[in-house]
């Protein structure tokens, strides 16, 4: 018999028949506050439990099902979600993580679709392969994040800081990036021949100071008021991409077609490689 107690008062949540967690039907109970911390919940199914506030510190939920779970305010630093399910492709049916610390988690694989993160904390989280489309991560911080192949194809991540992350591979079409922080991110690719997608995108506002976009395909892409200050966007395909009054300071346009972007208020005299077409070169 295995006892789920309260991380704080020691109260009793629920009682669990055997002698571990791993593979538990944990489904529909109330767990908020429960304290979780290093439980080895491995393919446990905890669908649409309350876990609010619930401490699972270096917890190991390898393809735990967790879709439907309230898990806002909760700690999951550290823990190991690989492959498991928190996603859906009804937005109703998605876990709630808003507010939630994923830091240093372990999410390769993971199903987040839909899933609700605002403000949630996964700073250092690894997301590789992970399935985030429609995802809302509005004001999260993922810094530093090591998320190369995942899918963020219309997630929100709106004022989100990206700072210094790993998105090689990743694709981000149409995806909310008004005013996010890019900066020093990588959207290059790890392969020959290979590349980021950032197409319909909107980064309008968004800080991609240094940030790597090489070989990048960002078509209809919105950099308006972007500060692009020493981009690199060497090869990129930018047909269509709107860079209106953004700073291009010392960004590198090498092989770059500009010939349907539009640049007014960009003062690509200070950008690097950038050839621009002749009936292009009286824009302010």
């Amino acid at each position: 018999m295995i006892e789920i107690k309260h991380r704080e008062t020691g109260q009793v949540l629920g009682r669990i028949e055997g002698e571990t967690l791993a593979g538990a039907d944990l489904r529909d109970m109330q767990l908020n506050g429960a304290d979780l911390r290093g439980a080895d919940l491995t393919q446990a199914n905890l669908e649409s439990s309350d876990l609010v506030g619930a401490d699972l510190t270096d917890a190991n939920l390898t393809e735990a099902i967790l879709v439907g779970a309230h898990l806002r305010d909760s700690t999951l630093s550290g823990a190991n979600l690989t492959r498991a399910r928190l996603g859906s492709e009804h937005p109703s049916r998605a876990a709630l993580l808003s507010g939630s610390n994923l830091s240093h988690a372990n999410l390769t694989g993971a199903d987040l679709r839909n899933a609700e993160a605002r403000a949630a904390n996964l700073q250092g989280a690894n997301l590789s392969n992970a399935d985030m489309r429609g995802a809302d991560f509005n004001a999260a911080n993922l810094c530093h994040v090591v998320a190369p192949n995942a899918l963020f194809i219309k997630a929100n991540l709106r004022e989100t800081n990206l700072c210094g992350a790993d998105l090689r591979d990743c694709h981000l079409n149409d995806a909310n990036l008004v005013r996010a922080s890019l900066h020093d991110a990588d959207l290059t690719s790890a392969f020959s021949g290979g590349f980021t997608v950032l197409n319909l995108a909107n980064l309008e506002g968004a800080d991609l100071r240094g940030a790597k976009l090489r070989n990048c395909s960002a078509q209809d892409t919105i950099f308006r008021n972007a500060n692009l200050t020493g981009v690199d966007f060497t090869n990129a395909v930018l047909g269509g991409a709107i860079l209106r009054r953004a700073d291009v300071t010392d960004a590198d346009f090498s092989g770059v077609e500009l010939a349907s972007v539009t640049m007014e208020f960009a003062n690509f005299s200070k950008a690097k490689n950038a050839v621009i077409p002749s009936y292009k070169k009286n824009l302010r």
